[in-house]
């Protein structure tokens, strides 16, 4: 793949051979983050799964301690006093059938879609549409709930919901470079201890392979694996 001038001058700036302690690699892609807007710090780990088999795969949500720091808008699909209960938890739009239509008709300016189960049925021809973006509400990732008030506040602090691809690879977005370091740290480990409570019990030998931190614009930086199972996942 050709890389531009600017992001080679980037990787000339570190060991791209080295796997850093997680507070150096947090430094290193910060310090990384050169472009002129806030880049998003993503997580990436290759994980010891066949995501062909259905009992290998890994899928679930993690609520940021610190935040993604986007502003995530929710729309929620509820009738009755479960409208006024998203509305109070801060859903950007509330409705029912007046949003199917909406969305048939192109409108996607939503980041998150919750709903009662009851509206499922009325909503699940939108699959095509919300399926493909990972907008889709299912009850694995707990937008498919009675409970819509702690539902949409959960996503509001910054819940990232994520699932493993095809490479068995994960990616999480874990922040903004503009995050303190230990905001960035805090967030990361988070996500770590999710990622290893997931691991399939069908799943042998070496679970987490490889994790790599890395801004939108810049390079990855690896980080030193076996730090991470001492410090963070041995200490859970």
């Amino acid at each position: 793949m050709k890389r531009s001038r600017r992001y080679e001058g980037l990787r000339n700036q570190f060991d791209k051979s080295n796997r850093y302690p997680i507070e150096e690699a947090i430094k290193e892609v910060r310090k990384l983050a050169t472009a002129k807007f806030d880049e998003t710090i993503e997580l990436s780990v290759n994980l010891g799964v066949d995501p062909r088999k259905s009992d290998q795969m890994v899928r679930g949500s993690v609520v940021l301690p610190k935040g993604s720091g986007k502003e995530r808008k929710v729309l929620v699909f509820a009738e009755g006093e479960l409208q006024v209960k998203a509305e109070e938890a801060g859903a950007d739009w509330v409705g029912g059938e007046e949003f199917v239509k909406k969305i048939e008709d192109g409108w996607l300016e939503c980041d998150a879609v919750v709903s009662v189960p009851e509206m499922m049925p009325k909503i699940g021809k939108l699959g095509r549409i919300l399926g493909p973006r990972g907008l889709m509400p299912t009850p694995k990732d707990g937008t498919v709930t009675r409970d819509i008030g702690a539902a949409v506040e959960e996503i509001k602090k910054g819940k990232i919901n994520f699932k493993v691809d095809k490479s068995g690879n994960l990616h999480i977005p874990i922040g903004k470079a503009s995050f303190k370091e230990e905001d960035l740290y805090e967030n990361f480990s988070e996500a770590i201890r999710k990622i290893w409570s997931l691991r399939p019990p069908s799943a042998s030998g070496v679970y987490i392979y490889s994790i790599i931190l890395s801004s939108t614009m810049g390079p990855g930086v690896k980080v030193d694996t076996q730090q991470v199972r001492n410090e963070i996942i041995q200490r859970r």
